[in-house]
């Protein structure tokens, strides 16, 4: 099954209905102002949501060039880059998370979004990164 279609069978019909209503109103919003931030945000989330993983990478990308010191833009750049299978540009994405200050072990370790780079040498360097910085 493609991870498109497993999110989506784990919505019922009402909530993608719903997703794209709100989809559709937060993209009229954005079009009309390509700086909203919250509705960026919501945006993104939704995209990821409804399995629209390209586009929600986009909004992604645009969020990181208004925001480049926000470590949580770049935890969910890393994560929608990890979802298209963009392996090396969600490592760097996640490395640049962690200098910036994004501090969840925990979830960074579970996030279903970045199952694609887990097992690749790189997470388990950006990992350590963390932990050394959570001992400090």
């Amino acid at each position: 099954m493609s991870e498109i279609h497993e999110r989506n069978s784990q919505l019922t019909t009402k909530e993608i209905r719903d997703l794209d209503i709100e989809i559709s109103f937060l993209q009229g919003i954005v079009d009309r102002d390509s700086e909203y931030i919250e509705a960026l945000q919501l945006l993104g989330d939704d995209y990821t949501k409804r399995g629209n993983f390209d586009d929600g990478l986009k909004i992604d990308e645009h969020l990181a060039k208004l925001l480049p010191e926000d470590s949580m833009v770049f935890y969910n750049l890393a994560c929608s880059y990890s979802l298209t299978n963009r392996i090396n540009e969600s490592l760097k994405a996640l490395n640049k998370a962690v200098l910036l200050g994004y501090n969840d072990s925990k979830w960074m370790d579970t996030d279903p979004d970045l199952d694609n780079v887990r097992s690749d040498t790189q997470y388990q360097s950006i990992r350590q990164k963390l932990t050394n910085s959570q001992i400090i």
